[in-house]
């Protein structure tokens, strides 16, 4: 008898998480050449970079293909993601990867290096509420050397402009309709997906305990501000 070891793919599973992305995000490619414009304009070619709330890494995987002398520490609370990301770059030197829970005081004291030329996250830290990330900011000015850049592609509403919101609105939703007909997977389908592998159910399950089940809505605690609030947080 021959024992058999399940073995992931874990670039398929990198894959399969930016295609359930950009359901949500079409432009989020754009979204990560834009901040990897500014680093290079901001700190050079060859940066020092801190992967916020990395999940699978994306970030992290765009920065190293397009700066061959760059570094790149993920951090992240879902363990999850973190196997993915882990898994992904398992043989590529330049990346890092550490649990912390952005929430806890401490977590900056986890960090391999003590300054970065770069924090960048994206669509990540609306997951958290307006008090703990005005902290998170406070943090994040200890962390980013002089002269270096943080940059937040998150969601960020525009109060003022409702007409145009609810014209967007309503053609994202008419786009995920066609996009869901034709097989695309939302976040608890992926999710439900990944829970039925054999090698991340574990992974999965730890997370469920963590956050909860996609299934049953596990943004309730998180707050979604507007870019004036955050330029006034960032400057505090």
């Amino acid at each position: 008898m021959t024992d058999t070891v399940a073995v992931a793919d874990w670039q398929a599973w990198q894959r399969s998480w930016d295609r359930q992305q950009e359901w949500y995000l079409p432009d989020r490619e754009e979204r990560f050449r834009v901040m990897l414009d500014a680093v290079e304009a901001v700190v050079g070619p060859e940066p020092r970079i801190l992967d916020l709330a990395c999940g699978t890494g994306s970030i992290s995987d765009r920065a190293l293909r397009r700066f061959p002398g760059a570094t790149s520490t993920g951090v992240d609370l879902d363990p999850a993601l973190l196997t993915i990301a882990r898994g992904h770059f398992a043989a590529e030197p330049r990346a890092e990867f550490v649990t912390v829970d952005l929430r806890d005081p401490g977590w900056t004291e986890r960090l391999p290096h003590r300054a970065y030329d770069a924090v960048l996250t994206a669509t990540a830290l609306h997951w958290l509420r307006s008090d703990e990330l005005r902290v998170l900011y406070g943090q994040i000015a200890g962390v980013v050397r002089e002269g270096g850049v943080f940059l937040n592609a998150d969601h960020m509403p525009d109060p003022e402009t409702p007409r145009l919101n609810a014209a967007d609105h309503a053609y994202q939703k008419a786009r995920q309709a066609r996009a869901r007909s034709e097989g695309t997977q939302d976040w608890a389908d992926w999710w439900q997906t990944a829970a039925r592998d054999e090698v991340l159910a574990g992974p999965v399950a730890e997370r469920f305990s963590i956050f909860g089940n996609p299934a049953d809505g596990d943004h309730a605690d998180g707050e979604t501000q507007p870019v004036a609030w955050h330029v006034g947080a960032l400057r505090e």
